[in-house]
């Protein structure tokens, strides 16, 4: 018999597989469970209840034993990932499109956003001033990013967003949408940044998600969230073991820009 704190799910299972692992969240998979152990207990809390209350398909919540949340595999296989095309159809992104449209047509989540935009520019005028001075990249390119960026500080309507809408986020089986994971950084926020954040390397399916979001997106705001989401993400992947210059990733995206 297994220890009577462990699932029985869990028992015999021999392969571990290291998903994530940085200093603030380690992600593990066993089988078909998916074990998170973040640093901050609020942001499993905020992961729990936004997949509560987000109407659109997300992980079914197996246990949580602080620091662990142990969560179930979703169906299917993510969209893509950065640096490499994505092989899902143009039908698979319309739905991702629909299902995203879905929950920003939700009522809002009791919890505002972590960052105002004044904290934003703040935060970016740093990281682009740690770009140049560093020489991790050209002063040139980081300007000229900088301009680019600052469509996205405009006032805007708060939705219920995911916050953290990468790629390898959103899981497809065939065209429909069968999960979407990792809600840690779910809040009031810009409709745009989700839409950005998804399409952030893949600027030609841009079009496809749009078909299915529907009205009222803005392409201008949505690359400028292309600049900034590089711009202020970079000293963090670096500085956390991933490299923002492989192909296709956030330097590249930065260098379209030109």
């Amino acid at each position: 018999m297994p220890p009577a704190d462990i699932p029985a799910t869990m028992a015999g299972v021999e392969e571990v597989e290291v998903v994530v692992a940085h200093s603030e969240r380690v992600t593990l998979r066993v089988g078909d469970v998916f074990l998170k152990i973040d640093s901050d207990q609020a942001n499993l809390d905020v992961e729990v209840e936004a997949m509560a209350l987000a109407p659109v398909p997300t992980p079914e919540v197996l246990w949580r034993k602080p620091p662990v949340l142990a969560i179930a595999a979703v169906r299917g296989l993510a969209l893509g990932r950065l640096g490499e095309p994505s092989t899902a159809s143009p039908a698979a992104w319309a739905a991702a499109g629909a299902a995203i449209r879905k929950l920003h047509d939700s009522p809002l989540p009791p919890w505002h956003g972590r960052k105002s935009r004044d904290e934003i520019e703040a935060h970016l005028d740093a990281e682009c001033d740690w770009l140049i001075t560093s020489g991790a990249l050209p002063a040139d390119l980081v300007r000229r990013n900088r301009e680019i960026a600052e469509a996205a500080l405009r006032p805007w309507k708060p939705v219920f967003t995911h916050g953290d809408l990468q790629i390898t986020h959103v899981f497809v089986d065939g065209d429909e949408v069968t999960g979407i994971i990792d809600w840690s950084e779910a809040s009031q926020g810009d409709a745009m940044f989700d839409l950005a954040i998804l399409t952030l390397g893949h600027e030609e399916r841009l079009a496809d998600l749009a078909a299915g979001y529907g009205g009222d997106v803005d392409y201008d705001v949505i690359r400028a969230w292309w600049s900034l989401r590089s711009l202020g993400a970079s000293r963090w992947l670096l500085e956390h073991g991933f490299d923002p210059n492989s192909p296709g990733c956030e330097f590249d995206v930065l260098r379209a820009r030109m």
